[in-house]
């Protein structure tokens, strides 16, 4: 009996030990600030000396395989020292890191590197950063493109008494952002659309209580960057529908595998993200795979979502290569989402590409043309933007726009579980469609006006009441802000342009401006996803203006978020905002934060100082 015990033990040392030469010492940890204790994302552990390394998740958590205990791990990310620490013994290894305040000596790769690679042990997945990898992650030349943005600026009440815009749901700003600071670049100024780093958030409001789909949210108080001016908030949130009451999807995925797509940050990360996807489906959603290159082919035939080998094993075996005719595929895709439809259901084609359509019926009219006419039809849009380098922007934004759906740049895996999980009835189900705000400034009360952000979302007052004009949609549980700063009457601003009196005609106060503790009304149309006829909801804001110290963490937080995107443009109405006054004013709003988006941000606004304009 003791010599069988005996050569048990043996047995499962010797196990144990091939283990530990196949896969290596597992070392897990949580990588602090050493000022104030809270967990840094986005860190490099890498094991010195070798290629092999991980990334630090949303929780500061991270997980390395090491060869043995004479490892050195080096902890390394922008605005903080590099720290190196041995192994020996340890299994668990929690580190501090000290804030460099001197400069930035290098520059590291989060989340992604020149290659990202995966390797697998117990179940875990860790990633990391392979510098020698042949894959060329920086391309020579940047031929990344974005829409010019042109920054709306202070209008008078008196000669523009009218400012109606679309919503915005997007989000792919923000996260492309991030992935610009994270690799120590500053973004290009036209990257930066204020109202998307503001909507990546989501704010506490109230769920609405009647059978209108969304809730209204307003305040209003000083602003925080000019006491003389006052800043309007505006939050609208969508009705939550569960996850297993969210009608029956018919999916097309349209998954861009052309050359371009040769990337470790592009298709292996997206065959990432959508297995995650594929584990949300219901055993009644369907999914079509749709796939383009040079030219366009259908993978796999609409699929029960039970089914999930099957649809997994089809998004596995995809490889990269050739050219990209992204307008067969979308043409393509829309063919098999209609032969599929489900009436009453969520039909959706989710595009996942870096944009690059270079042959075959690739351009922006034609295919906005497609999408404009399908949308009609019920399919509805969303497109998710990978890579970097040849990222168009530009294209997706408008295909998005004009597909009725969302836009979202997945950087990361935790990005993807974002969009494709956390986030999933707000993304792939819309509850109101065609949104949009007019609001009407009292000129007894607003001198002036402008509207932070949503440049690229602005309407012709006379779309308002147009239901045929296109607008933005709200999806389920989604949160949507926006801000007004206001320029009060009888306030001196170096912002008011003087225009000459009019020869023939003049502008005429009505007396109950007068009678009314009023500053503006804001009217919203929105339709039923099925409907054609908008549905009016009209509020109004009165004149009970809060000093912005004592404002609620929805005003506190979002005004924090267009301060520093105002300092990415090095916008003009930035005025005596600077890094310090954005990062005292997140940190004081960032509230409950279980996922960590808010403490991440505090770290890209801290990190942001030591950015290099290189491009």
């Amino acid at each position: 009996m003791q010599k069988t015990s005996l050569l048990l033990s043996i047995f499962f040392l010797s196990v144990k030990l091939l283990f530990a030469e196949i896969n290596g010492i597992e070392v897990t940890g949580t990588v602090y600030d050493a000022v104030d204790g809270s967990p840094v994302p986005g860190v490099n552990v890498l094991e010195k000396g070798t290629t092999n390394g991980a990334v630090s998740d949303i929780n500061g958590a991270y997980k390395i395989f090491v060869k043995n205990e004479s490892a050195i791990l080096v902890f390394s990310f922008i605005g903080y020292t590099t720290a190196e620490i041995v192994i020996n013994s340890n299994r668990v290894i929690n580190v501090n890191l000290q804030v460099d305040n001197s400069s930035l000596s290098e520059v590291i790769v989060t989340g992604v590197g020149r290659g990202l690679f995966r390797r697998r042990s117990k179940g875990a997945l860790s990633y990391g950063v392979s510098v020698n990898d042949s894959y060329n992650f920086q391309p020579r030349f940047n031929t990344e493109g974005y829409t010019a943005i042109d920054e709306n600026e202070f209008l008078k009440v008196t000669k523009n008494p009218l400012s109606t815009f679309s919503i915005d749901v997007d989000a792919a700003s923000y996260s492309n952002i991030r992935r610009f600071i994270n690799i120590g670049q500053r973004p290009p100024k036209d990257a930066v659309r204020i109202e998307e780093m503001i909507n990546y958030f989501n704010y506490s409001y109230p769920l609405p209580e009647k059978e209108d789909p969304f809730s209204i949210y307003t305040e209003l108080a000083t602003c925080p960057w000019n006491e003389d001016h006052n800043l309007v908030h505006i939050g609208l949130q969508g009705k939550e529908i569960p996850t297993e009451n969210l009608p029956t999807s018919n999916f097309v995925f349209l998954i861009d595998v052309s050359g371009s797509m040769n990337s470790p940050n592009k298709l292996p990360l997206l065959k990432s993200a959508f297995n995650m996807l594929v584990e949300n489906l219901r055993n009644e959603d369907r999914v079509a795979i749709v796939v383009y290159a040079g030219a366009a082919g259908l993978v796999l035939p609409s699929t029960p979502g039970n089914n999930k080998a099957k649809i997994k094993n089809s998004i596995n075996r995809l490889t990269a290569g050739g050219s990209t005719a992204g307008g067969e595929g979308i043409e393509l895709a829309y063919h098999i989402a209609s032969e599929n439809f489900i009436e009453g259901g969520n039909n959706r084609i989710i595009l996942a590409t870096d944009g690059d359509f270079n042959t075959g019926p690739s351009s922006n009219a034609h295919m906005e043309s497609l999408i404009e006419k399908k949308r009609e039809e019920r399919v509805f849009l969303t497109v998710l933007g990978f890579g970097m380098g040849n990222y168009k922007d530009d294209k997706m934004e408008i295909l998005a726009d004009k597909g009725n759906g969302n836009y979202a740049y997945i950087d990361n895996l935790q990005e993807a579980r974002k969009v494709l999980i956390n986030e999933f009835g707000g993304t792939m189900f819309t509850i109101a469609k065609d949104v949009k705000l007019q609001i009407e400034f009292n000129p007894v009360k607003v001198q002036a006006y402008r509207l932070i952000g949503y440049e690229n979302r602005l309407l012709e007052d006379e779309d308002f009441n147009d239901d045929k004009k296109d607008a933005g949609e709200l999806g389920s549980g989604h949160t949507v802000t926006a801000l007004y700063e206001i320029i009060p009457a009888g306030v001196k601003s170096r912002f008011i342009k003087s225009v000459d009196s009019l020869k023939y005609q003049r502008s005429l106060v009505k007396e109950e401006s007068y009678n009314t503790n009023e500053v503006m009304t804001i009217k919203f149309r929105y339709k039923a996803p099925d409907d054609r006829k908008s549905q009016l909801i009209t509020n109004y804001i009165s004149d009970n203006t809060i000093d912005w110290r004592n404002a609620s963490i929805n005003f506190k937080w979002s005004a924090a978020v267009a301060e520093f995107g105002m300092l990415l443009r090095d916008s003009k109405y930035s005025q005596s905002t600077d890094i310090a006054s954005v990062t005292q004013l997140a940190k004081d709003a960032r509230g409950e934060d279980d996922e960590g988006y808010r403490r991440e941000f505090i770290r890209l606004v801290e990190s942001s100082k030591f950015l290099s304009d290189e491009k």
